[in-house]
């Protein structure tokens, strides 16, 4: 139990509701991001993207999946792009390349399963 508690990152949320689109803001030019839960079997990361900012095409060695919850992004994954907005979810396959840009600004949650 003790480990499990140390993985949240933020135990304020610990049994409460809280609005997803209130734990971080966006700033002019930035990406910014705030990790919610780091296990070792996988994490879970809020981002948000001004407008035109993006990540550039790379890989990671685990399965992600991806929920836009704000604003509207442009993914390309091996190749195929891909136009999110709020409310839609894509996953992002381990060691497939992929990149990110905000069309709109958009915040969106990362879940990563770790193998």
């Amino acid at each position: 139990m003790e480990q499990e508690k140390k993985a949240i990152v933020n135990d304020k949320l610990l049994a409460k509701a809280v609005r997803m689109s209130d734990l971080l803001n966006y700033q002019e030019g930035s990406v910014v991001s705030r990790t919610l839960i780091d296990q070792s079997t996988g994490t879970v990361t809020l981002f948000a993207f001004a407008e035109g900012q993006g990540l550039s095409e790379h890989t990671a060695p685990f399965d992600a999946l991806v929920y836009v919850f704000d604003g509207e992004a442009d993914i390309t994954i091996a190749g195929k792009p891909l136009h999110l907005k709020a409310g839609d979810i894509t996953i992002m396959p381990a060691n497939q390349p992929h990149a990110l840009k905000a069309i709109k600004q958009f915040k969106m949650m990362l879940v990563m399963i770790r193998k």
